[in-house]
């Protein structure tokens, strides 16, 4: 491991000059990798994984069009593509990367095949940590591991491909083995990470909850929101305000903020943007640290947990999310959205 400066604070990290990827070819030689599900994290991964070099086999249901995804990427029915129990059977390395509701629902069939010996790798500690509300204990004689990237399954692909790799936490819950932090990092290397770094199945889960109705997703939706509708309601153009609100953010400043950090982003606007940014970055955060102390303990008690395997258990979850996302896709905001992204030079062929 590396030991890195983050801040003052001494972090461990794994990369490729500690990790190499022909180490983790090694370690990985005799498993058979069976990833479970292939629809958000499971293309990325499997792919990556392949065309690392690794013995790779995909589960899902057959028929759907995940399945049809599978076999445009190349799995082939009854060679390296299966029905999800007869690919969890097959594997030494079970990736378990169905939905959490879908875990929930699958465990019986998963856990059954499972064997002595065997590695249950999670993308997510959901399952684990809430295990009182999902029912997922796995057996004592499997070793149980997590790596989760940083990103959506489509970066996880795309990232790799452009050879920069995708950061991605790593965690043992069950050394059964004695080999599960080798096969962890193995794994987390061969999927296409550019680092590794530690932590537990909870401080897992409880960050990636926070943060995706956090600032990753519900706090930046909510916020868009709230200035575009403030900029519209004093006459601003449906253009003007989601200019200013989205387009500019990300097809500009999130990237420097990305390339040089925030701090950078401060001393190279104007002046007038400078202070005032300044000015108003401290009023911002009283403003929304006690949302986040609430969210954060609603993740915490379990609740969050609660409500996403409730709704998702509902029969008609589906058409709900449908009407939901129907009503943003048809408002001004994301209409004026779809307006400008059509205007790009990219999408007008120029």
């Amino acid at each position: 491991m590396a030991k890195i400066d983050f801040g003052g604070v001494m972090e461990d990290v794994v990369t490729l000059e500690e990790f190499p990827l022909e180490k983790a070819q090694a370690v990985l030689k005799d498993e058979t990798v069976a990833v479970l599900g292939y629809g958000v994290q499971g293309p990325g991964q499997a792919l990556n994984l392949r065309d690392n070099g690794i013995r790779v086999i995909v589960g899902q249901r057959e028929g759907g069009r995940s399945w049809e995804h599978a076999v445009e990427d190349g799995f082939v029915p009854g060679q390296t593509l299966f029905p999800l129990e007869e690919a969890a059977e097959r594997g030494t390395v079970i990736q378990y990367l169905v939905s959490d509701a879908g875990q929930v629902a699958t465990w019986p069939a998963v856990k059954s095949r499972l064997e002595k010996g065997n590695a249950l790798y999670f993308s997510h500690g959901f399952s684990i940590v809430y295990k009182d509300q999902t029912g997922i204990i796995p057996p004592a004689e499997v070793d149980v591991i997590l790596v989760a990237p940083k990103g959506s399954g489509r970066t996880v692909r795309s990232n790799f491909l452009e050879g920069s790799g995708i950061n991605s936490s790593y965690a043992v819950f069950q050394d059964a083995t004695g080999q599960a932090t080798e096969r962890t990092m193995a794994l987390g290397i061969a999927i296409g990470s550019g680092y590794l770094f530690p932590t537990t199945f909870e401080k897992e889960v409880h960050s990636d909850l926070t943060g995706e109705r956090g600032v990753l997703m519900g706090c930046l939706a909510g916020v868009m929101e709230a200035q575009y509708d403030i900029l519209r309601r004093h006459g601003h153009s449906p253009s003007e305000a989601f200019n200013e609100t989205v387009e500019e953010l990300t097809q500009s400043l999130i990237k420097l903020v990305a390339e040089n950090g925030m701090d950078w982003m401060f001393g190279n606007c104007s002046t007038t943007a400078q202070r005032g940014a300044l000015d108003w970055k401290g009023r911002f955060k009283q403003a929304v640290e006690p949302v986040f102390k609430d969210l954060y303990q609603s993740v915490v008690s379990g609740e969050e947990t609660r409500v996403v395997l409730e709704a998702n258990s509902a029969p008609d979850y589906r058409t709900g999310l449908d009407k939901e996302l129907e009503t943003m896709r048809n408002s001004e905001m994301w209409k004026a959205g779809a307006a400008v992204r059509g205007l790009r030079p990219e999408r007008r062929g120029r």
